[in-house]
């Protein structure tokens, strides 16, 4: 799915992450690295290849988009009892073999608490947003002065209903007239449900497709393209 977004082609790609195209950047929100150890360390049973399943996602995306650096907007680290040396040799690795991928880090409320990635990673970690006009890439959503916000935190999902009355919550991407909200990337996490506000645009995502489900009315639209 294609979309215009402040004067500039964004794809929204089915694996929860965004490309941008122009700038060869891909996007993603909310990993969690190291969440599902963290929940083993304190015994509860979860399942143990997300971090390599996740990596293995990556690969795949820089490889299909070609792109030339990855932007992350916050929560890369979960907590600090998930930076076990597995998670950590495996995302290492990740890392070096991505050596000429330019990864900009911009630090979520997990990462607070987790700190920030090894410095031998070679991750850009900003302290709080990071701008590349007409975007400000940032963790939690905020508007920027004369610039449009791309963050996370929310994991937004949408619910849809069936006509029968039955529903699935799944992940969205959510686009609103000043600022857009990105599904949550990694493998291992929850979601919330979003309700939209005048002026978004909602594209749920399926197994191997993304779908707009809301859009504000055409007169809206009309008003904003003026």
């Amino acid at each position: 799915m294609e979309i215009e977004v402040a004067g500039e082609k964004l794809q929204l790609l089915p694996d929860k992450a965004v490309f941008w195209p122009r700038a060869t950047s891909l996007i993603v929100a909310d990993i969690h690295f190291g969440k599902s150890a963290a929940f083993r360390k304190f015994g509860i049973a979860v399942p143990e290849s997300t971090t390599a399943h996740d990596l293995h996602r990556l690969d795949q995306l820089v490889s299909r988009t070609r792109a030339t650096r990855l932007i992350i907007l916050g929560d890369f680290f979960h907590a600090p009892a998930g930076l076990q040396p597995e998670m950590m040799d495996a995302v290492h690795s990740w890392c070096k073999k991505n050596s000429s991928l330019e990864i900009v880090l911009v630090p979520g409320n997990h990462d607070k608490k987790a700190g920030p990635p090894p410095a031998c990673w070679n991750i850009r970690n900003v302290e709080d947003c990071w701008h590349l006009a007409p975007f400000s890439f940032c963790h939690d959503p905020k508007d920027a002065p004369d610039q449009y916000t791309i963050c996370g935190h929310l994991h937004p999902a949408i619910s849809l209903r069936e006509k029968h009355g039955s529903s699935l919550r799944i992940p969205c991407f959510c686009f609103g007239t000043k600022r857009a909200i990105l599904p949550a990337f990694g493998s291992f996490t929850g979601t919330q449900n979003v309700k939209p506000l005048a002026g978004d645009r909602i594209f749920a995502i399926g197994a191997d497709e993304v779908a707009e489900v809301f859009r504000p009315p055409a007169e809206t639209l009309r008003r904003k393209v003026k």
